[in-house]
């Protein structure tokens, strides 16, 4: 026993303290994969920098996304390093405003829509940039002679395990699309307005919607059924989201609020902080969120605060709109899911990057992606390898700007990760 200990001792001696770091890191990653709470975590990238340890690897487990086998924080932006201008690709197919986009679960393909009413216009590869599938829209009141939309598409979702695409227009409708063939299977009615978000929940087929009128419903798209309708916000509702829990999260415009709708309790929990129409809304993981409004503030929520924990105002600078100072519009915000690297639009001619820092009690800016136009959408590969951004020279709502200069597109920015001895180098899953 003396003498184990000894070699032990002698051991420790000759590791160096980083790393003893790594190994404790290591060791911690692999007891989580025995207890199988987080599933395979051999594809999480160890934290770069002086100090991966289990700590800093596991900044965030909450018990709740515990139990719905959430990941846990990644400190990814510490791999992240300024994308090269150069190296963004363009893809231009559509005629109008790029409003909304989905990435694939595997990466592979980007699916986008515009104010032409054109869907899929085009599905493209990622790897290629070519247009695998176009669906043309059609005039008003003929949707179900035709496979298209008829009006404005605003938002789409596609299924964690990438079989459906659902898309919401302004005649409120949603369709239901077979992601594979692009070929519509079903057409959801029911809104009296805009359907203006959509959001299916993490490892089902159920499906969120916002819109207009107010109001989420819940749809069950595995079986073209229709659940529940929820009130309760006072102005329309521009955005939506969700992850594992029975439950999402909406930006209610000029209501000033936010909300977290718990499904089953059929509750609301209200957020308020923002000064302006909140937006754009998106969860960083279950139990913290970000939004934006048209007052230029940037707002980084936890679920337990009704507060923000983080605001940054005039986000994205000042414009002189007509003689007067204002700021720039958050039209668009990103999370890469569980880890601490958020993106954000708007028409300031740049993408921004930000951590967030201090526990997300703290919005950190990192660097400024030169692009030009309404920055209407914008979404993280799963693998964290690349951002993408739709570009148009209108907002996705409405038509108070006009950027004649931008190009109506999707921008694919790789996100050049910093090589490390210490793991792998893709980053977390979304």
């Amino acid at each position: 026993g003396r003498r184990r200990r000894e070699v032990a001792a002698e051991e420790e001696v000759e590791e160096t303290p980083q790393e003893k770091k790594l190994r404790l890191a290591k060791q911690y990653l692999e007891e989580l994969r025995q207890l199988g709470d987080f599933g395979d975590t051999r594809a999480w990238p160890l934290p770069c920098g002086p100090c991966p340890t289990p700590g800093a690897v596991l900044q965030y487990s909450g018990a709740w996304g515990r139990s719905q086998g959430s990941p846990a924080h990644i400190l990814l932006s510490l791999q992240v390093q300024p994308p090269d201008p150069a190296s963004i690709r363009v893809l231009r197919g559509h005629q109008l405003p790029v409003t909304c986009l989905v990435i694939s679960p595997d990466d592979k393909f980007i699916f986008s829509a515009s104010k032409d009413g054109s869907l899929i216009k085009c599905k493209w590869e990622v790897d290629s940039g070519k247009r695998l599938c176009v669906v043309p829209g059609g005039k008003k009141g003929t949707e179900e002679r035709h496979m298209g939309h008829a009006s404005h598409i605003l938002c789409m979702a596609i299924s964690s395990d990438g079989k459906y695409l659902a898309t919401g227009d302004r005649n409120k409708l949603i369709m239901i699309w077979d992601a594979a063939t692009c070929k519509r299977l079903h057409i959801f009615t029911g809104h009296r307005d805009a359907v203006s978000g959509l959001s299916f929940r993490k490892g089902t087929h159920q499906l969120y919607s916002a819109s207009h009128d107010r109001c989420v419903k819940v749809w069950n798209v595995a079986e073209n059924a229709y659940v529940e309708t929820l009130f309760g916000h006072q102005d329309v509702i521009t955005g939506l989201d969700s992850l594992s829990r029975e439950c999402c999260v909406t930006a209610g415009g000029r209501d000033g609020t936010v909300r977290l709708w718990k499904i089953p309790e059929e509750t609301q929990l209200v957020f308020s902080g923002h000064q302006g129409s909140i937006d754009c809304i998106q969860l960083i993981n279950e139990e913290h969120m970000v939004s934006g409004a048209d007052d230029g503030s940037l707002a980084l929520w936890g679920l337990t605060k009704k507060k923000p924990l983080a605001l940054a105002r005039q986000a994205h600078g000042m414009q002189d709109a007509q003689g007067l100072e204002q700021p720039y519009w958050i039209s668009a915000v990103a999370a890469l899911r569980n880890s601490d690297l958020l993106a954000t639009g708007s028409h300031s001619t740049s993408v921004k990057l930000w951590k967030c820092g201090d526990g997300f009690r703290k919005l950190e800016h990192l660097w400024d992606i030169p692009l030009v136009g309404f920055v209407n959408s914008l979404k993280f590969s799963a693998s964290g390898d690349f951002l993408v951004a739709g570009i148009g020279q209108e907002h996705r709502l409405g038509r108070w700007w006009r950027v004649k200069e931008a190009k109506n597109s999707i921008c694919i920015i790789p996100l050049k990760q910093r090589t490390t001895a210490s793991g792998p180098e893709s980053l977390g899953s979304s």
